[in-house]
């Protein structure tokens, strides 16, 4: 089966696209991609995401400059399809940023693209890089905890938190630095609960990580492999803080993920 690369063009810039396809098929890939569309709110970030996930596609290139990466919403937008695109191939998909002006480093991204390759567009290994990259099959990476985006312009963007295989978390928290949750729930993995129970809801904890302090939901279900939590917050959250809920006898080990 010929891998298919898919191009995220963050600048709308048509010779450098064009580039990229062109080199891809040199190499043997068969390229694709879009233009992206910076309305988070609208869920435009979603278009792309069943082309990633199919299983003919073996890399993702996104295309831009720092100053492409400058604004909150699109760093939040990419962040969320990254979440939903690792739920389904793994934490160790392989994503590739193409940068024109070398200006983009590996310090410049949101936690969920931490450990992604970064090459210009005129690297004299960047053909053999995509062909790689995208014919290397996908090493599972161990998490300490999953994570899952759904999103609909209806019900808003929601995020779905729970332990690893094999894990309990005695209760759960989630909370954001930007905003607040103002929605959450308990139900089964994989999909919205129409109906939850909550135990001993919480809401308002403020928890300080470094100089950053979260304002965090929580409650004290017990959620194992099959059960998740369930948050909405009322705005981009810029950075999130999650995990079991700590007790008084031992610390819980909290998680931050840096989505903008």
């Amino acid at each position: 089966m010929q891998k298919r690369i898919w191009i995220t063009s963050l600048a709308g810039d048509k010779n450098m696209v064009t580039g990229l396809l062109q080199l891809g098929k040199k190499y043997g890939l068969a390229p694709d991609g879009h233009f992206w569309v910076d309305e988070v709110e609208k869920i435009a970030w979603q278009a792309p995401l069943a082309s990633l996930r199919a299983k003919e596609t073996g890399l993702w290139v996104i295309a831009g400059t720092k100053t492409d990466l400058e604004k909150d919403s699109v760093r939040y937008g990419l962040s969320l399809l990254c979440l939903s695109l690792q739920q389904d191939r793994g934490v160790g998909f392989p994503i590739l940023f193409v940068c024109p002006d070398d200006s983009i480093k590996t310090e410049d991204l949101p936690t969920p693209f931490k450990g992604c390759d970064i090459l210009g567009c005129d690297h004299p290994a960047l053909g053999a890089k995509l062909t790689a990259k995208a014919n290397t099959p996908v090493k599972p990476i161990p998490m300490d905890y999953r994570i899952n985006i759904h999103a609909n312009p209806g019900y808003g963007i929601w995020y779905e938190i729970g332990p690893a295989k094999g894990a309990i978390w005695n209760g759960v928290l989630a909370g954001g630095l930007k905003s607040e949750v103002n929605a959450h729930g308990v139900g089964p993995k994989g999909s919205l609960p129409s109906k939850t129970i909550l135990e001993y809801p919480m809401q308002g904890l403020k928890l300080s990580l470094g100089r950053d302090e979260y304002t965090a939901w929580a409650v004290k279900n017990r959620l194992d492999e099959a059960l998740s939590y369930y948050v909405r917050f009322a705005d981009a959250p810029g950075s999130i803080l999650f995990g079991p809920l700590p007790d008084e006898e031992n610390e819980a080990e909290l998680h931050a993920l840096r989505m903008s």
